[in-house]
């Protein structure tokens, strides 16, 4: 706020005071604020996307998006295409409130004159192909399931998906960032094995068996970290799944606890132990 002495030396040269504090506060706006964009907003850059239109709906948010930078040469011979039609592509976006966004594509395919080749603008950046919901939502799906414990039918709810189509993409997107992540055995040195039962009905194999880093918990640095879950709970189960692991990083291993219930099947192998 101005002080007494800046307010009468503003209100003697313009009649009023509050011109040196409105300097100071557009000077803040300026240089922390920018002109609303919706493309940055919706984080549609990241995915090669650019807004160029929006329609708001009390059932869901749509935004009408166009590839950033086209790319109208021949995948086959490299000559230039020429526009054939626009196709409009639909993908469940990252929801803004408590209603789904929706991204509304238009995507030109092109066909080449050279060698009639058709194809139309890359989208991979955006989706995977087939995928129904961008990155950028699957991103807030996983983020949601695994750190906001939101239950998959929340997750379908705020997409705008079918239950199936939500489940689907988080397992998928699961499995390439988590599972198939060759650096998450980097540093573990002690392995935790143990079963855990998670189908609650007669029909089928309820039990599976829960590989777990505990080298932060031995070392007194930290929690346990989930490693991986395999169906079954036997010995066959555990030594299986040891096998297809890599050889160098079995060596660096100091100790598996044997975390099994009372009454387990799942007993350690003798090859297994180590102490």
């Amino acid at each position: 706020m101005p002080s007494m002495h800046e307010k009468v030396e503003a209100f003697a040269k313009n009649g009023s005071y509050h011109t040196t504090h409105s300097r100071k506060t557009s000077t803040l706006l300026s240089s922390t604020f920018t002109p609303p964009d919706l493309t940055t907003f919706a984080g549609l850059e990241q995915l090669g996307l650019t807004a160029v239109g929006q329609h708001l709906s009390a059932a869901k948010a749509e935004i009408l998006c166009q590839v950033t930078t086209p790319n109208p040469w021949c995948r086959t011979c490299g000559a230039a295409g020429v526009p054939r039609d626009t196709v409009i592509r639909r993908l469940a976006h990252q929801p803004f409130g408590w209603r789904p966004t929706v991204l509304v594509i238009k995507h030109r395919r092109y066909r080449c004159h050279t060698c009639h080749h058709v194809w139309h603008e890359d989208l991979s950046q955006a989706a995977a192909e087939r995928q129904k919901i961008s990155r950028t939502g699957l991103t807030w799906a996983l983020n949601g399931l695994v750190c906001q414990h939101l239950s998959v039918s929340r997750i379908a709810e705020g997409l705008g998906v079918t239950w199936n189509t939500a489940n689907d993409a988080v397992l998928a997107e699961g499995q390439r960032l988590l599972i198939k992540d060759p650096t998450r055995f980097n540093g573990v040195k002690v392995l935790g094995i143990d079963e855990h039962v998670w189908r609650h009905t007669r029909a089928g194999d309820k039990y599976v068996t829960v590989i777990v880093d505990l080298t932060a918990v031995r070392a007194g640095t930290g929690t346990a970290r989930l490693l991986d879950m395999i169906q079954g709970r036997s010995k066959a189960v555990f030594k299986t799944w040891l096998a297809k692991q890599d050889e160098q990083w079995k060596k660096t291993l100091k100790s598996w606890p044997w975390m099994g219930l009372p009454g387990s099947k799942l007993r350690p192998p003798k090859s297994c132990l180590k102490p």
